[in-house]
């Protein structure tokens, strides 16, 4: 063989060996690589995988607690609630031995007091027997003398005696039986009174001084009002009535303090807007034509309540008169609705008494009469309604219930007392007028506050639902002519301080007592 052949390929055998082991251990190096890198991945994703499971250990922990501290806090709930309820019980108890033990010193306190009297009573006894002993020997000793009397003598003596002691029996027993009657008639009184509220009951529809017309569509509006305001100008001088037109949709206001021409103004406005045609000459039209309807209307209506009340000869101009006041109200009360439910308490009064009803439930009926037409002359609506009454042929007995349900002038009789008893039941019945009851409290703690800001004044009381004013004035301090000016200055303090409906009567009381005690 060729020595240089053996050692070439000598040679490449030794470099295809170098070659082999230089290539494995590169192959070694590349998955140690390999493993240390799965070997990390590993233990990051281990490492992951712990902070998650200890994130869902730590939250289930943290959910444990808090569903563990809301069953604390619901027993400490619970707990605190029984503890409320047995601190509530036992402080009921407590009240109620307190009241018991109140009671207790009370009828301790009652019966040393009646102890104390008896003990009174006792040692009066003793002293009016001691009085009687002394009594009988002195009647003896008048025996004694009695009987060296001739029988005239004796006979005059015994009348004397006999009559002193029968005029002392006469006046005890009278004092007894006025307090009785006294009794008797305030039982009796009330009892009329009570039957005749209970047999009445009337219901009210409060009213206010504007009317709402509802319109078809808001263009409407623009028709009523005119090119340049032409039309309601017109219709505002027709009727005497303002007409308001603002953003309330498909609505116009009529505003007015006549309620009977208000209500022409409404009905007026229906009937245009029905028809169509609004000019100003078609206003004018209608307006008259409506105006004189309601005068028929008005005749209709007072008609009707006369018959409701069954009230017969009335005049027609009273009788038109009266359907006006169906469109009066005082606070909310419909004036004809309170004359009618008048004449019927005051009948039904008349009749508890014996008395004529139907005289009675005339007075009733008209006394507000003057109501009708108080807007339009000057005077109160008392002596308006008498001069009315007057003119269209009433009696007298009726004219003077109805000056006199105010007490502006004297009673006459007792339908004018009947008068005034069912005005003011019908009026100042809770829910007959509209009035919130914190301003009713309010106007009664002010009638008080003013009375007793006056010198002299001990006391003071707003009654019959603050239409009178009772004062008690301390008579050592205030003299009989001092309290009549007392009286007019209180009256006129109300007057300039103060808003209320009808009249507040103003009573000062100056009252001495002196006692004696007969032994």
């Amino acid at each position: 063989m060729n020595p240089i052949g053996i050692i070439i390929g000598f040679v490449a055998a030794s470099i295809l060996a170098i070659i082999i082991i230089l290539m494995k251990k590169n192959l070694n190096r590349k998955n140690i690589l390999v493993a240390e890198e799965l070997a990390k991945k590993i233990i990051s994703d281990a490492k992951i995988d712990a902070e998650n499971q200890k994130k869902t250990v730590v939250l289930k922990a943290k959910e444990d607690w808090f569903k563990i501290q809301e069953g604390y806090e619901n027993e400490i709930k619970a707990r605190k609630k029984e503890i409320h309820s047995l601190e509530k019980g036992y402080n009921e108890r407590v009240n109620k031995l307190d009241n018991r033990t109140d009671n207790l010193d009370l009828r301790e306190k009652k019966l040393s007091d009646f102890e104390r009297k008896l003990n009174d009573m006792q040692e009066m006894n003793a002293i009016k027997k001691q009085e009687l002993q002394e009594l009988l020997e002195e009647q003896n000793r008048k025996l004694s003398e009695i009987a060296r009397l001739s029988r005239e003598e004796a006979t005059e003596i015994l009348k004397n005696n006999l009559k002193n002691k029968a005029r002392q029996d006469a006046a005890k027993e009278l004092r007894q039986i006025a307090d009785q009657t006294k009794t008797e008639a305030k039982r009796i009184a009330a009892g009329i009174i009570s039957t005749a509220v209970q047999r009445m009951a009337v219901d009210y529809v409060s009213e206010t001084t504007v009317s709402v017309v509802s319109l078809p569509d808001d263009e409407m509006k623009g028709r009523i009002i005119g090119r340049e305001g032409r039309n309601i100008r017109a219709f505002e001088k027709a009727s005497g009535i303002d007409l308001i037109i603002d953003d309330t949709p498909e609505a116009v206001v009529l505003s007015g303090f006549d309620p009977v021409r208000r209500e022409v103004a409404r009905q007026a406005l229906e009937k245009l807007i029905s028809d169509g045609r609004i000019h100003p000459g078609r206003i004018e039209h209608v307006i008259m034509k409506t105006a004189k309807e309601m005068d028929e209307s008005l005749i209709k209506i007072g008609e009707e309540a006369c018959m409701e009340t069954n009230i017969h000869n009335i005049s027609p101009n009273i009788v038109k008169l009266i359907g006006r006041l169906r469109y009066r109200t005082s606070y909310g009360q419909n004036i004809l609705q309170h004359s009618i439910e008048s004449a019927w308490i005051c009948g039904v009064l008349a009749a508890e008494l014996g008395l004529d009803q139907e005289l009675a439930r005339r007075c009733g009926f008209l006394h507000d009469l003057g109501k009708a037409v108080d807007h339009e002359f000057d005077g109160s609506h008392a002596k308006l309604g008498a001069n009315i009454a007057r003119k269209n042929g009433e009696s007298k007995i009726v004219v003077n219930a109805i000056e006199a349900h105010h007490e502006e002038v004297e009673y006459q009789s007792v339908y004018a007392v009947l008068t005034q008893v069912s005005d003011a039941v019908s009026g100042a019945r809770p829910g007959a007028r509209r009035e919130m009851l914190e301003t009713y409290m309010k106007r009664l703690e002010k009638l008080e506050e003013i009375a007793n800001s006056i010198e002299g004044v001990n006391k003071s009381f707003a009654i019959q639902a603050g239409r009178e004013l009772r004062i008690i004035v301390d008579p050592t301090k205030v003299s009989d002519s001092k309290s009549s000016y007392i009286a007019s200055d209180i009256a006129a303090k109300i007057e300039e301080e103060m808003q209320y409906p009808g009249q507040i009567k103003v009573m000062v009381i100056r009252e001495t007592r002196q006692s004696a005690v007969a032994k």
